[in-house]
Parts: structure tokens; sequence; C-alpha cells
């Protein structure tokens, strides 16, 4: 697996590379946000890891002109921890943030479920009312429509559909679709599902994605 580490700081990218190549990755640097959209389009890494605060083209600039043309996987860094500023990040396009100073054992493991994301070898199509999921292809599509989504969306989506009419807590989406026990409070959740129901339920189509207060949410017709 490659990866593309992008910050302005040569200390956190050596910080950054060295550890990754240490754990047996291959690591490609950028030092700002044009010389990172130049490495993508010359050769897409399987993960991107964006630093926000850098001189010219940040990393939210970035991040939307990535999203654009391509389906990479981020996880934004950001010195920020502000509800508003990962709110920024998320919908810029990132998969993922996490907030310096970090401990490098969270970051290899957020690297880590995301690059697991972006391998899916099995070939199934899950289903629910008019909602389907390709896991191999990535295609979600509602009624005849495809509905375009983020990683993080589409990886969100498929937990939910591999568990149709459950109610799943908070504690469980976080372990089974971030990948890490996440501690803290946080809306990234809420936030997500928000961006799901205003794609699944474009054009006034019924809700799916169901609120049960006080414990999680629910796929259900």
């Amino acid at each position: 697996m490659r990866i593309l580490v992008v910050d302005d700081d040569p200390e956190v990218v050596s910080f950054i590379k060295r550890g990754l190549v240490y754990d047996g990755y291959e690591v490609d640097t950028a030092a700002n946000g044009a010389e990172a959209l130049a490495r993508v389009r010359e050769s897409e890494p399987d993960l991107v890891v964006l630093d926000i605060m850098m001189p010219g083209i940040d990393g939210i600039e970035v991040s939307k002109r990535l999203r654009k043309g391509s389906s990479t996987p981020i996880l934004m860094l950001t010195a920020k921890g502000t509800v508003a500023d990962r709110v920024a990040g998320l919908d810029a396009g990132a998969d993922d943030y996490l907030v310096k100073p970090f401990s490098f054992d969270e970051f290899l493991a957020r690297v880590r479920a995301l690059l697991r994301r972006r391998e899916k070898p099995e070939r199934e199509v899950l289903r629910f009312s008019d909602v389907s999921l390709d896991v191999a292809t990535r295609e979600v599509r509602r009624g005849a429509e495809v509905i375009e989504l983020t990683t993080q969306e589409f990886d969100l989506l498929e937990f939910l559909l591999r568990h149709p009419r459950q109610v799943l807590n908070r504690d469980l989406i976080y372990q089974r679709v971030w990948g890490f026990d996440f501690v803290g409070e946080s809306n990234v959740i809420e936030v997500y599902i928000s961006y799901l129901r205003a794609k699944l339920e474009a054009n006034g189509r019924p809700r799916l994605i169901h609120t049960v207060r006080g414990v999680g949410y629910a796929l259900r017709e």
C-alpha cells in the first residue's frame, strides 16, 4: 500500500514517514497543496494523509479538489479540535480526521481502518427496500438512481445494510465503521447519518435510517 503524506512541516513529515515505512508502507511526501495534487494526478495513492494548515492551497481546498475526481481515502490532520473545524474537514471530503498532537498507535489504527475499507475483494450486492450497494464496485443505487457517496458514507451505509432492522448503538458503529474504540464526545456519527439521509431521501423519498433516541440508529422501512 502506498500512502501520500502532505504537510508543510518537515519534522512532522519525517516522523510520519519513518513510522509508516517501519510498518511496511510505501510513502510519498508533498510539502504543499499544489505538490500534493500533482502527485495524486501522477499516480493515485491508496491513502492521503493531509494537513489542513498549509500556505497557498490549504488542506480543505486540496480535499475538495481530490473529491471531484478521486475516491482515495483522506485522513486529515488538524491542530484545531473544535466541532466546527472537524465538520469543515468532513464536509470537504475527508474520511477521517486526527487532532495534533496524536498517538502514533492511534494514527496507524486509523490508517489501517481506511485501507481495509479500500480493499473489499468479495463480490456481493446488499439490498434493503429500494437501496442496493455493490461491495466490489462500491456503487450505490436507490431505485434506478446512482447515489454518489464518500468512502466514510459508503462504509456506514454498508454496515447498516448488513444489519437491517437492528438497533445499532453508537459505540458499536464507532468500533465497526471507524475501526477503533472511539473515546470522548463527538458528533461524527450524527454528521454522517445526516449526509446519508440527505442523499438517500432526495426528491421526497421515504426515510430508511431512523434514530432510536438514547441508543443509536436502525435501518427500517
